[in-house]
């Protein structure tokens, strides 16, 4: 590692000091050598000097660099020189800046996300409940012409209410996740038996729209360890995604595939489909970017995707999309086998 100039100048000092006075101990020294000594000493010092107005000079550029970076230039970028002890320091100034920036970054496109799911939320709630109170208020004033009208506005009122309780739940569900306040209360379970139950119980829905179920789930007991409401809400948010999305297809499919690590679970249906562009986002918080599956033909709030993707990636899992617009669109997660238990919980 090269020395550093001051301390070489220094060094000097001292030789030529030492030099001196030696000479004047062992006797006169010659008047030549002695101003050559003098003189040296008198270069060096210089030296040393000009050297120290340098180092000052650079730190006041450094401090002014630095100033730059705290007032939220992450730009900014400190030189090195040849001095090992300083530029041990100025890479390590520079580092904490690349880190700071990268801060900065993250803290932009959060406070950009926070303020489009806030928009997003206020939107998705504010449409129901104004739907909420007209019928309300159509009630209140007697606009109901028969008994019959009456008890389609309650139904409507009841679905519009239930919508935004579940919109509600997701919201404080996700939050929760973010803060991991949500914690995983894991169990032996048979992922096959809960793709079942999912199914079942969206039997009535899928008679309403119309819709055929295809499942392909197998018979044999298939132990995973996993929070039980988490699995149901991960596998019941993507069948309401598919019938939400896909009715127009009149067919949604649920298939559960066996590796030797992993269990592999698909939900598909024949829907209008994503765009190319948009795969990648369907699971960001508040997405919606084809109007096909947006909010205005009768979808969620955008977040049942999003809750899906934090449990399946608490659980070890991956979560992911594929979709050939007006052909099949498929959701797809998958979760780590679990040594088979007997005491299986939902079995």
């Amino acid at each position: 590692m090269k020395p550093e100039k001051s301390v070489v100048l220094i060094i000097v000092q001292f030789i030529l000091i030492a030099g001196l006075i030696i000479a004047e101990r062992i006797g006169q020294p010659h008047a030549i050598l002695r101003g050559g000594l003098f003189a040296a000493l008198l270069a060096a010092t210089g030296l040393l000097l000009l050297a120290r107005l340098r180092f000052k000079s650079r730190l006041e550029r450094v401090a002014s660099e630095l100033k730059r970076a705290i007032r939220g230039n992450g730009s900014t970028r400190l030189l090195a020189n040849d001095e090992p002890a300083f530029d041990e320091v100025i890479f390590s100034i520079n580092a904490l800046i690349e880190q700071l920036e990268a801060v900065q970054v993250r803290t932009i496109k959060s406070e950009a996300a926070r303020k489009s799911l806030l928009s997003n939320i206020s939107h998705d709630i504010r449409t129901p409940l104004t739907s909420i109170i007209g019928y309300v208020d159509a009630l209140k004033d007697g606009l109901a012409a028969s008994e019959e009208e009456k008890r389609q506005y309650i139904d409507i009122i009841s679905r519009k209410a239930a919508a935004l309780k579940e919109m509600i739940n997701e919201i404080f569900d996700l939050a929760k996740l973010d803060a991991d306040e949500l914690p995983l209360k894991r169990e032996t379970l048979d992922l096959a038996e809960l793709a079942r139950e999912a199914a079942i119980g969206l039997l009535p829905e899928l008679k309403t729209y119309g819709i055929e179920l295809q499942a392909n789930v197998p018979d044999r007991i298939c132990p995973i360890a996993a929070d039980r409401l988490g699995m149901q809400r991960v596998i019941g948010n993507l069948l309401k995604n598919a019938v939400t999305y896909g009715k127009d297809g009149y067919v949604v499919g649920l298939e559960l595939k066996v590796e030797d690590e992993r269990y592999i679970l698909s939900v598909w249906d024949k829907g209008a489909g994503i765009r190319e562009v948009d795969l990648p986002r369907v699971f960001d918080r508040m997405y919606r970017g084809d109007a096909s599956r947006s909010s205005m033909q009768g979808g969620g709030s955008g977040i049942g995707l999003a809750v899906a993707k934090a449990i399946v990636e608490k659980h070890g899992g991956l979560i992911w999309a594929e979709s050939r617009p007006g052909l099949q669109t498929v959701f797809t997660f998958t979760v780590p086998k679990q040594a088979r238990s007997i005491q299986l919980r939902n079995n």
